[in-house]
């Protein structure tokens, strides 16, 4: 019986009394309810007990027997005062929490339609919110504690400032139809997830500050560690992977001790390898080094909580910063700089500054310059702190100390800059120092997105095989994109996820018994090298990087 057809009982009634209408139109919204729930396409997941409480998870749209788990905390709120302090336990709630929405994104600037914002689909995401420590799980397995399906943990990118975890490209429900837990996450971003401040080293137990969005990640792989059970997953075979910002927190991440045993494999997307000198950068490649190229290894200066118009010269200061000492370190250093900003706008105690509103905090640097000539920045992004940071991913890769496990490690064709040499350095590094046989895969994504004209906004920014462009790939989840693919993208994307997930599964892209893509080594330099051929055919192979496709 379906609404309509409820709708039409009441209709049709011939006067009665009131008591019998009213018993009517109560059964009338009952029939309603339950034949709403009867057509409705999502089934509901077992009842599971984590940390924190119960949740269910609903079925997924489009792969069958996979379940996705929307909006799990993974942590408290990080507002008022847990305001920049290291994530603290769960909130423990009533009831079962039905987990059939994407929660907040960190708080960011407003997205505007053209660029990345329309290639994406955005538009159908939660506020952006501080409140932003959530979680989303896809799996086949719910309940059922003996699978032991190997996890990713996803971590977006975005320059440390924008994005979250359930972007439409990062729909995972292919990679849990090959049996593959995939988590994401959102974590603080920006001021919130970054900002150092003398008060707040003195406040910490560690006597340090920032760092706090590197701490949301690690959280989430403890998380992982105490309830992936419950969904099937095995602690014990982690992997971690994120592009952009998202692998330059892969990159803190393997470099961090606090992270160390909490993950058992790494891929690093368009985040670089090593930084080495590159005198072969393709025209308009922008020449980069092979490491953090991308502006990542900078702080402050992004959007938001960076130097705004500060070097405006044509404006006299109208107020004199005070000027830092000599010989602090880069933490000490951003530490000063906040302080200055901080105390210029009154907020010159713990208190007063984790009162201060959402947006006023957000824009606090780029008012700061714009009122008073000074150049002006708060750290966004991670800084080498002594705790969760001991020294530069390059350091702890020539020293020995990064995480010895399996390694994938690629770019883009159009990426920002030419990575190949500082990718095959980072392989053939590991090649040198892994004490137990980790090996590392090289990778180029070198697939130039079909443009059909509709949508010059994008295109005039992003063009070719361009940086993100491998994502649609990775979770082959083109069928949310408005690109006009072939059916060599789908032969291309299958068999990205299948790479992909294999080393989840088995730390070798090929599968269980080799194949074709072999580890980047000193004797055997090679990269895996995903494309389509001139007729739009999926033609991968193994062997050197290119700069250009032939028939460019």
């Amino acid at each position: 019986m379906n609404s309509k057809y409820c709708q039409g009982l009441i209709i049709n009634f011939k006067p009665i009394s009131k008591i019998i209408m009213k018993k009517l139109l109560f059964l009338a919204g009952i029939l309603t309810l339950m034949a709403s729930c009867q057509c409705g396409k999502e089934k509901l997941s077992p009842v599971l007990s984590i940390e924190g409480g119960q949740v269910q998870g609903v079925s997924a749209d489009r792969v069958k027997g996979v379940y996705v788990f929307r909006g799990i905390p993974y942590a408290a709120a990080p507002i008022r005062e847990n305001r920049w302090k290291a994530p603290q336990p769960v909130t423990p709630w009533e009831g079962v929490k039905l987990c059939n929405r994407f929660d907040h994104p960190s708080y960011q600037h407003i997205q505007y339609k053209g660029g990345y914002y329309t290639e994406w689909g955005y538009g159908d995401e939660a506020p952006f919110s501080e409140d932003c420590l959530y979680l989303n799980i896809w799996t086949k397995k719910p309940g059922d504690v003996n699978a032991k399906l190997p996890v990713a943990l996803w971590i977006h990118g975005g320059g440390y400032r924008e994005g979250w975890g359930s972007e439409p490209e990062f729909d995972a429900q292919e990679w849990a139809g090959k049996d593959v837990i995939l988590v994401s996450i959102n974590y603080r971003l920006g001021i919130y997830g970054f900002m150092t401040h003398p008060d707040l080293s003195a406040e910490s137990e560690h006597g340090v500050s920032g760092n706090y969005g590197i701490l949301d990640q690690i959280e989430s792989l403890k998380w992982i560690k105490k309830n992936i059970a419950q969904f099937g997953g095995d602690p014990d075979n982690v992997m971690i992977f994120g592009q952009s910002a998202g692998g330059g927190s892969v990159r803190t991440l393997c470099e961090s001790p606090l992270a160390r045993g909490l993950f058992h494999k790494a891929i690093i997307m368009s985040a670089g390898g090593l930084t080495v000198p590159n005198n072969n950068a393709a025209g308009g490649r922008g020449g980069m080094r092979g490491g953090m190229g991308m502006g990542m290894g900078m702080m402050g200066g992004f959007g938001g909580f960076g130097g705004g118009n500060a070097n405006n010269t044509e404006r006299p200061a109208a107020y004199k910063a005070p000027q830092a000492p000599e010989g602090l370190n880069a933490l000490q250093r951003a530490e000063f700089n906040t302080k200055v900003i901080m105390d210029w706008a009154g907020y010159n105690t713990l208190q007063k500054m984790r009162n201060a509103d959402t947006e006023v905090i957000y824009s606090l640097a780029t008012i700061y310059s714009n009122a008073t000539g000074n150049q002006g920045s708060i750290t966004g992004m991670p800084i080498v702190d002594g705790y969760v940071s001991l020294e530069s991913f390059d350091q702890a890769a020539l020293d020995g100390t990064l995480a010895d496990v399996p390694y994938m490690c690629g770019y883009t064709l159009n990426d920002m800059g030419n990575m190949s040499a500082g990718v095959a350095a980072f392989c053939q590094n590991r090649e040198e120092m892994t004490k137990n046989g980790s090996k590392a895969y090289a990778y180029e994504f070198a697939r130039p997105l079909p443009d059909d004209g509709s949508h010059p906004e994008v295109t005039q920014r992003l063009r070719g095989a361009f940086h993100s462009s491998d994502l649609w790939f990775v979770f082959k989840s083109l069928q949310h994109c408005w690109r006009p693919w072939t059916k060599g993208d789908w032969d291309l994307s299958e068999k990205m996820l299948t790479a992909w997930t294999n080393f989840a599964k088995y730390s070798d892209p090929n599968g269980p018994q080799g194949g074709e893509w072999k580890p980047c080594t000193k004797e055997n330099p090679g990269f895996m090298v995903f494309k389509l051929d001139e007729n739009d055919a999926e033609n991968s192979e193994f062997g050197e990087s290119i700069t250009k496709l032939p028939w460019e």
